[in-house]
């Protein structure tokens, strides 16, 4: 008997792009969704996302727990990170929010390890022409 196809429940994809909006709001770099709800049991989607300095890192994080908080009423299961700032993870449960400096970004290279998920890059608020 052949397994059937995954029931895809799209208001996890909603709370993804969610989240990348927050990132995007705080001027984050590269924000990438990797859907993985095929490949793993930890969650449906990656939200990954860099900030330039540990500054930007927390303070992204925190656009993304008010965005989720305010929009939806939802606060991470579980947060690690803050305090230093180079690598902070929010746990939604079905999406998780990595936000890291580009240096860390290149060394853990979440998107490599996770490459088998789909992966689409967040394309956010563009500028506006000038005139």
């Amino acid at each position: 008997m052949a397994d059937a196809p995954a029931v895809r429940d799209p208001d996890t994809e909603k709370l993804a792009r969610l989240a990348a909006e927050a990132c995007d709001d705080r001027k984050a770099v590269d924000i990438r969704l990797i859907r993985v709800d095929e490949v793993s049991s930890l969650a449906d989607w990656f939200v990954i996302c860099s900030g330039l300095s540990d500054v930007q890192v927390r303070a992204i994080a925190r656009s993304v727990e008010d965005k989720l908080e305010e929009t939806v009423g939802r606060l991470p299961l579980r947060r690690e990170g803050q305090s230093e700032g180079r690598w902070v993870l929010l746990d939604y449960g079905e999406v998780i929010v990595h936000v890291l400096t580009p240096a860390e970004r290149t060394y853990y290279d979440l998107e490599s390890f996770w490459g088998h998920g789909e992966q689409v890059r967040y394309l956010g608020s563009a500028p506006a022409p000038t005139p």
